[in-house]
């Protein structure tokens, strides 16, 4: 017998997730403002910062805890009955801090497909419903009516919620967002992975070392090896093009400097793991850097 609990429609939520994942109908929607976004952010220094690029972290989640942080403990003081001018600062604060945090998280969402752009689209709408909310509470304690301002709020907390649900499922379950190559089990001992003349110049080659997938790319009589899976979200470096000393990857556009893996261009934000190169007798070996 199975273990309901492993099948995730197994419970309400569960079900209405896998429901906003088969919803096809959204595609119309969030397939033109995603291209809309990406090209707003397209620009490298623009997708650099929000991505994290200079962070080596994806910088979304790190934001998205000060709006969140802000409304939880207005509700707090709120469901308390204490000093209501503090709530409407901690409102206003989470207000200001939602303005980044969407950003950021549209620029990811904008490089998402199918059902993650899907649920990314519904847990952006309650985020936004969430802030038409909060700021309606902001305004209406301005004004003294600070009954429906709480009431506003925690309508709003309770958005909030629902779309980090959303955003733990895009992560944790869809691996949105996750470094795709934090489970490589790289080898630390020379491994033989071809002949130094099947490579050709500014042209990526993968091969294999020990079982984990790795592209080799000649330059300027030096050859580099970096692992094939892009970080940012498994894409094939090894269909990617060669320029400036970098690899790009051919799904997002992140590029990695060759000579270690450092992210130079969003959407990544995690370096590309690299490997030790050397020449023997006519082959190629790497190992683990």
């Amino acid at each position: 017998m199975s273990n309901p609990t492993s099948n995730p429609t197994s419970n309400p939520i569960g079900t209405v997730v896998s429901t906003i994942e088969e919803m096809g109908g959204l595609d119309k929607i969030s397939e033109p403002y995603a291209g809309f976004v990406g090209r707003l952010t397209g620009n490298k220094a623009v997708k650099n910062i929000l991505s994290g690029t200079f962070l080596g972290h994806p910088i979304h989640p790190v934001l998205s805890d000060v709006p969140i942080g802000a409304y939880a403990m207005a509700t707090v003081l709120d469901l308390t009955g204490a000093d209501a001018a503090a709530a409407r600062r901690l409102v206003g604060v989470g207000i200001l801090a939602s303005v980044p945090t969407a950003a950021t998280g549209a620029s990811d969402w904008s490089d998402s497909y199918g059902a993650e752009q899907r649920v990314g689209l519904v847990h952006a709408a309650a985020n936004s419903a969430a802030t038409v909310l909060q700021v309606a509470s902001w305004v209406a304690r301005g004004k003294g009516r600070h009954s429906t301002g709480r009431l506003l709020s925690l309508a709003g907390v309770g958005l909030t919620a629902g779309a980090g649900y959303l955003g733990g499922h895009l992560s944790f379950v869809k691996g949105v967002g996750v470094n795709h190559t934090a489970f490589e089990h790289r080898t630390d001992d020379w491994t033989d992975v071809a002949a130094r003349v099947d490579l050709t110049p500014g042209t990526p080659m993968r091969v294999t070392a020990d079982g984990v997938s790795v592209v080799l790319i000649e330059q300027n009589d030096r050859v580099y090896a970096l692992s094939s899976v892009c970080t940012h979200a498994g894409g094939p470096l090894d269909e990617g093009t060669v320029q400036d000393g970098c690899i790009r990857c051919p799904w997002h556009g992140s590029e990695f400097r060759l000579r270690d893996g450092k992210p130079m261009r969003g959407p990544a934000s995690v370096e590309q793991p690299s490997w030790d190169v050397k020449i023997a007798d006519g082959r190629v070996l790497v190992k683990a850097s």
